[in-house]
């Protein structure tokens, strides 16, 4: 076991590089003692449920939400608190729930303090998201994690007794711990250790429903797993082969073969090139749709923004689409795209993609890139921001991270639309939209502000190309029906040659009409109307 120096008593402090800061009052700095009431009062307000994700309690719905079927099947997983994974009676069995993992957060302050207290809360609010019961908590002031075990020695030791005191079976650290971190810190605790990212992974294998999503996620796990794997006792024991194994092959056969170990991680990597072999063949079924209805001029309209930002609820209120709605962080993963129709009569499609976290694992955003296309093929982008979260500018830059990585992302208009006014602070919403050039102020469950956000798609939407003013023949009504679909129709009457049409088209779409159409009688043509393809 690996031998760690004595906890540091009261006024000392870590070595420069990494520890704690001292007492540096002549320099204008805050004292140890002062840092360590300023993460004990951090870590009190973040255990008091003060403005953690689900701090406000159960999920509220509105009409727009549907029916919520889902919701009952995502409930009936829920772990429970004060039950035992014990079995007290064998009828119990098909009924089961699992008790909730009781946790210890632990996270490191670099500099500000209120930046450390928001990533402390979303810790909480993914610990309970993914099922767990947030015990205590621990925030050390470093400037950078110590490499042997993440916290300073002296603060690795009160996690120990914190651990010990309250019972906790799992210790979960606000950032990504390398192998070594992990083991030196669980040989400290002697409990389980998780890091952010397996936290996310977690939650992500609970919530997908799709084969594409499950798969997506299973590649995410097993590559972030594959460095991470211990082995002791048998695991580090070789296969022998030969007569040495008993099983008499023979020459060739003979050696010291693999360790159980090895093994594993063979089967995992076999495992993986399997999972990527699926994810490409499911590829070319969503770029089929894609491109079928880039082919139809279908323009589409991508939301994209942070967890529990409330996408979900403005797909159903823009569309009604009955997506599943629930206060919790990454509530649903699996891309929903959905048809809408604006005030003129133009299709377009909306598409709810995956929400966004601080530090997103780059396993999943990778697992997912395909998913993240459906932002860099749009024609516009919702950036939905939670305008009721104390520091809305972090998700906006955390979400921006992300899409700076997907192809066609940075071109696409974007529209940062502040959700939940009715519970946002005046102040908090005005400073957002000082530094935000295209803001709107939405609020999904009262309506508030849907209107405003529908005439703003319908303004943002690109128009077709191609004016037309033609009569299309009535044995031709599927290009009518055509036009009215993707098309931008400003004027219809029923003529004795047809159906005069004047409006907008894409250029496929027009080229079409201008095969069958006729021009209509001067006297009935729009003052200064362009002939299409030479058409009267």
């Amino acid at each position: 076991m690996t031998q760690h120096p004595a906890a540091p008593r009261d006024g000392e402090h870590d070595d420069e590089t990494g520890g704690e800061t001292g007492d540096l009052t002549d320099d204008g700095h805050r004292t140890q003692a002062e840092d360590r009431d300023i993460a004990g009062d951090v870590v009190a307000r973040v255990l008091a449920r003060a403005g953690t994700a689900r701090a406000e309690g159960a999920t509220v719905h509105s009409a727009s939400d549907g029916d919520q079927l889902d919701l009952a099947e995502r409930a009936a997983l829920r772990r429970v608190a004060g039950l035992s994974t014990e079995l007290e009676d064998v009828t119990e069995v098909e009924y089961r729930q699992l008790r909730l993992e009781k946790v210890v957060l632990v996270g490191l302050w670099y500099g500000d303090a209120e930046e450390a207290e928001v990533s402390l809360r979303e810790l909480a609010a993914l610990a309970e998201t993914a099922g767990s019961e947030v015990l205590d908590g621990l925030l050390q002031r470093r400037q950078k994690p110590d490499p042997g075990t993440f916290l300073g020695s002296g603060k690795a030791a009160q996690l120990a007794e914190i651990v010990a005191v309250s019972g906790a079976d799992t210790v979960i650290v606000d950032s990504e711990l390398a192998p070594s971190q992990r083991r030196s810190l669980e040989d400290i605790v002697k409990v389980k250790v998780v890091d952010r990212t397996a936290l996310i992974l977690d939650i992500f294998a609970q919530h997908a429903k799709s084969r594409e999503g499950k798969a997506q996620v299973e590649l995410a796990q097993m590559e972030y797993l594959l460095p991470r794997l211990r082995g002791w006792g048998e695991s580090m024991s070789r296969q022998a082969g030969g007569q040495v194994g008993g099983a008499g092959a023979g020459m060739g056969s003979r050696g010291p073969g693999e360790t159980k170990i090895e093994l594993d991680r063979r089967r995992i990597r076999t495992r993986m090139a399997k999972l990527r072999r699926e994810i490409a063949a499911m590829k070319p079924s969503r770029d089929t749709k894609r491109s079928s209805r880039k082919r139809g001029g279908v323009p589409s309209v991508a939301i994209a923004g942070y967890t529990n930002a409330g996408k979900s609820s403005l797909l159903n209120a823009l569309t009604g689409a009955g997506v599943l709605v629930e206060n919790a962080l990454f509530a649903t993963l699996d891309p929903t795209i959905r048809k809408a129709q604006t005030e003129d009569g133009r299709v377009y499609t909306l598409a709810d993609t995956v929400g966004f976290v601080r530090h997103l694992p780059h396993q999943l955003v990778e697992a997912f890139r395909s998913t993240l296309e459906e932002v860099g093929d749009a024609d516009l982008l919702l950036h939905v921001v939670d305008a009721s979260h104390p520091d809305p500018e972090g998700q906006i830059a955390a979400v921006r991270e992300v899409l700076a990585d997907v192809p066609g992302a940075s071109d696409v208009p974007e529209v940062v639309v502040l959700n939940k006014a009715d519970l946002a602070d005046p102040e908090v919403v005005a400073r957002v939209r000082l530094r935000e050039r295209r803001t709107i102020l939405v609020s999904a469950h009262t309506r508030q502000g849907i209107d405003s956000l529908l005439e703003l798609i319908t303004a943002e939407l690109p128009r077709p190309a191609v004016e037309i003013d033609v009569v299309v023949p009535y044995d031709r009504g599927d290009l009518v029906h055509r036009v009215h679909e993707t098309g931008e129709i400003t004027f219809e009457e029923h003529t004795a040659h047809g159906t005069h049409l004047r409006g907008r088209v894409d250029e496929a779409l027009g080229a079409e009409v201008a095969l069958v159409a006729t021009a209509p009688p001067r006297a009935d043509r729009a003052p200064g109307a362009p002939r299409v393809d030479g058409i009267g």
